[in-house]
């Protein structure tokens, strides 16, 4: 019984040994893993730094490229603009010569025109002058001419008109004459007339307004 409780003893303490040993090569084992794990991890995050940096290079880079592509840009549109800007100015300044070239010779056209004009104004009034003076002279003569006509004209109308006023007179006297003659014979008439007997009634019948109006005036009387 004693050497059962022994050999138990023993197998227990060996039992003991071997789960010692089996946890000390466990933890041996894990303690590997971690290890191998924290090793490739550690691997994984440097190649992700390394992949990382890398892409930083390469984005650098790129950067700095397409700074140097926009630089390169940069310069040659400012070349470009200046350039535009230069043949830009030569243009401007060939079209200012061109119209101030245009401007001077449309002044000596203004001042050919003007002076063509002045000479031909000049010619018009001399022109002018002459036949003013010309119809002057025209105008004087048919003016003389016409006061000739027309004193002729009044002497011979005084004439007439006098002839006229002797006719004239002579007929006044000659109807005056024939008047009173003519008047004397009818007062005769009337006073023949008068002296016949006539009735009263054929007197009212024959009486005229004037004879009305001084029969009336000697009634009132």
């Amino acid at each position: 019984s004693t050497q059962s409780t022994w050999e138990l003893k023993l197998k227990k303490e060996q039992d003991e040994k071997d789960l010692i040993q089996k946890i000390a090569d466990y933890n041996l084992q894990k303690a590997r893993r971690e290890e191998e794990l924290a090793a490739e991890q550690k691997r994984i995050h440097e190649e992700k730094e390394k992949e990382t940096q890398n892409l930083r290079e390469k984005q650098l880079k790129a950067i700095n490229k397409q700074s140097e592509i926009d630089e390169l840009k940069a310069r040659r549109a400012f070349e470009d603009s200046e350039r535009q800007a230069r043949l830009r100015e030569q243009k401007e300044h060939e079209e200012r010569m061109k119209k101030m070239k245009e401007l001077q010779e449309a002044r000596e056209m203004q001042e050919l025109e003007k002076e063509k004009k002045m000479a031909e104004q000049a010619k018009q009034e001399r022109d002018e002058f002459l036949r003013i003076i010309e119809k002057q002279k025209e105008e004087q003569e048919i003016e003389h001419n016409l006061e000739v006509e027309r004193k002729k004209i009044m002497l011979e109308h005084a004439r007439d008109l006098k002839l006229q006023i002797t006719k004239n007179t002579e007929q006044k006297k000659q109807d005056r004459k024939e008047y009173e003659a003519e008047g004397k014979m009818v007062r005769e008439k009337q006073e023949n007339e008068r002296l016949k007997p006539v009735s009263y009634t054929h007197l009212r019948a024959h009486e005229t307004r004037e004879d009305l109006v001084c029969r009336l005036l000697l009634e009132k009387k």
